[in-house]
């Protein structure tokens, strides 16, 4: 799944790209993606980009009043076309196009939102206001806002009785951290993702709060200037220990071990993070002490 990181990325991508142009067509090929109909995608049509801007995890495309805001979730992906299909697109069992965007101009150049397997999340919204989508109404502040401070992070944090795993993710709390730079926060904190939010000493809400804001500028800048194409394989290449199961943390050699959930698995060093013990998978039993 995209995260802020990779989408601070691709808006930056985008608005290079984007920004001075005006969109020529809008083709829906998955309905399910459209998470709005007034006004209807094609409203964009021949509206010019005035910015690319990044809410979170989401991506808003502002045209001409208008903003296209897309949230990839699982399995979406921004494709940058030089050259699109003269073609009308069309929706397929093995085709994973969702949406295309044409730009005005001879180069025919433009965009394809599309998503992979069988479990769809992928969603496109025109709005007037970015506030309109309740997924972005709903952010909690975002880490690499000059404003979020200290103070602002531990009273986030306060009376939290959740494992700092679930707090991190929340995209109440914070905005665009998920699954895998959670991981990435906690190892480079040297904290269990199980411990609680709110049992943190002011030392370690200070090393949390570190460790949030240089994890993810530094994945900001591991990807600043990559093409939209390259910025999965840059994500993969920087984490140290999520979806790195069984293989040696950069840091003290331990293996990296895993605990599966229903949907979705998190990964730690025992070392670095539980004091050498290792978390029993939560469908069988909780932390080891």
């Amino acid at each position: 799944m995209p995260e802020l990181p990779e989408v601070e990325a691709l808006s930056a991508f985008l608005s290079q790209r984007l920004t001075g142009r005006v969109i020529a067509r809008v083709q829906p090929v998955a309905i399910s993606a459209l998470k709005t109909y007034d006004p209807p995608v094609t409203a964009l049509e021949g509206r010019t980009v005035g910015s690319v801007t990044r809410h979170g995890k989401f991506l808003d495309i502002e045209a001409g009043g208008l903003h296209l805001v897309v949230h990839l979730a699982r399995a979406g992906w921004l494709r940058w076309k030089d050259r699109l299909p003269a073609e009308p697109p069309r929706p397929g069992p093995r085709n994973p196009l969702a949406l295309r965007v044409r730009l005005a101009g001879e180069a025919g150049d433009g965009f394809d939102l599309t998503e992979a397997g069988t479990r769809k999340g992928l969603a496109v919204h025109v709005v007037a206001d970015p506030e309109e989508v309740p997924g972005v109404a709903g952010l909690g502040p975002d880490p690499l806002d000059p404003g979020f401070t200290l103070d602002r992070f531990a009273a986030l944090l306060r009376g939290d009785r959740r494992r700092l795993k679930g707090v991190l993710r929340d995209q109440g709390v914070l905005a665009g951290v998920g699954n895998a730079y959670s991981d990435e926060v906690l190892h480079a904190a040297r904290m269990s993702p199980y411990k609680q939010a709110s049992a943190l000493s002011g030392e370690e809400t200070a090393r949390l709060y570190e460790a949030l804001g240089g994890t993810l500028r530094e994945a900001v800048e591991r990807s600043r200037g990559l093409a939209a194409g390259e910025l999965k394989a840059e994500k993969k290449l920087g984490l140290r220990v999520h979806g790195r199961t069984g293989q040696p943390c950069p840091v003290c050699g331990d293996t990296v071990r895993e605990v599966s959930f229903v949907d979705s698995s998190l990964q730690y060093c025992p070392t670095c993070q539980t004091g050498g013990r290792p978390l029993a998978d939560r469908r069988l039993s909780r932390l080891l002490k």
